[in-house]
């Protein structure tokens, strides 16, 4: 996989776009279902981790 790029965003997720896959520790793929752009928490509050939810909003989280 290439061409990936990777936009951190001020006080939210990782936003990856391009061509790209997501695994867990033990290297099993997440279903993207064809997405080519998907946001990655960085605050750990999401219920749906590793992907984001919105959460960092209500949690405060904040980032340089």
């Amino acid at each position: 996989m290439s061409d990936a790029s990777i936009q951190v965003t001020t006080n939210g997720p990782l936003r990856v776009s391009g061509n790209f896959q997501v695994t867990d520790g033990a290297g099993t793929a997440f279903g993207l279902g064809g997405r080519t752009v998907v946001s990655l928490c960085r605050c750990g509050q999401s219920k749906n981790r590793p992907f984001c939810d919105g959460a960092h909003n209500m949690a405060g989280f904040k980032s340089d």
